[in-house]
């Protein structure tokens, strides 16, 4: 109900006052932070904004179950007062071009990749820095004082129908909160695809509950990597200088 009105809502605003401005390229800005769910978050509640202006009186609360099941939590951790939070992002898939299969043609679509998103809180100087799989995060700061986001791309399997089919496995994800002076990481937590242990359910979960305890049960808030250890960085890509591509590693 929330969506349909909200439809209605743009459209009665646009029927009476449409849009004549000269509209904004993105670029790759579209396939960069716009795949992230606090860039997202942003975009919407100006869109928001404008409908109140108009005379529709949205509260950004009535959609926070919709942003929740669609960039759902995967886990938080804090050490020296800096808190780590992932979530799910969002990973365009490519459809592949046509090959035999079965007796005909098929077009596999490469899922073979996925991203999340990374926010930092109470990051206030340079002497620490977060890592993944060792290589450093390019955070991007916001609006809040303190607080920093990106998004990290991986290669979460393996399929025999892939784009770049020789670049391996990522997972699991390590990050780490890597203090800089002392040249060794003071925390972090493991992120796993699939079961640890090996025990995949073959079958989808029946609710959001299942799934969430899916999830949990992948994440560990501990697995950081001990002892000293030199930081990987990765040039930033014009194209997408918020997100990390593990896939660029060396």
């Amino acid at each position: 109900l929330a969506q349909q009105l909200l439809v209605r809502a743009i459209v009665a605003m646009f029927w009476d006052a449409p849009y004549k401005e000269t509209l904004v390229h993105w670029r790759s800005a579209i396939h960069d932070r716009f795949m992230l769910p606090h860039y997202l978050e942003e975009d919407f509640a100006r869109v928001l904004r404008d409908l109140r202006q108009f005379g529709f009186h949205f509260d950004a609360e009535w959609f926070a179950p919709h942003i929740e099941f669609r960039f759902p939590p995967i886990g938080s951790v804090a050490y020296d007062q800096i808190a780590v939070e992932l979530r799910q992002a969002i990973e365009p898939w490519y459809v592949l071009g046509e090959e035999p299969a079965g007796g005909g043609t098929a077009r596999y679509v490469d899922s073979s990749v996925e991203r999340l998103q990374v926010k930092v809180q109470g990051l206030f100087d340079d002497r620490y820095t977060l890592c993944c799989n060792r290589t450093a995060i390019p955070l991007r700061p916001t609006d809040e004082p303190g607080e920093w986001v990106a998004g990290v791309r991986y290669r979460a399997w393996q399929p025999p129908s892939c784009l770049h089919p020789t670049i391996p496995v990522h997972t699991p994800l390590v990050f780490d909160l890597v203090d800089t002076s002392a040249g060794r990481s003071i925390g972090g937590c493991r992120y796993h695809i699939d079961h640890p242990g090996g025990l995949n359910p073959g079958v989808y979960p029946i609710n959001a509950l299942e799934a969430e305890s899916r999830r949990a049960g992948r994440f560990f808030p501990f697995g950081h990597t001990a002892g000293a250890f030199q930081v990987q960085r990765i040039a930033t890509h014009p194209d997408a200088p918020c997100t990390l591509d593990l896939r660029r590693a060396p």
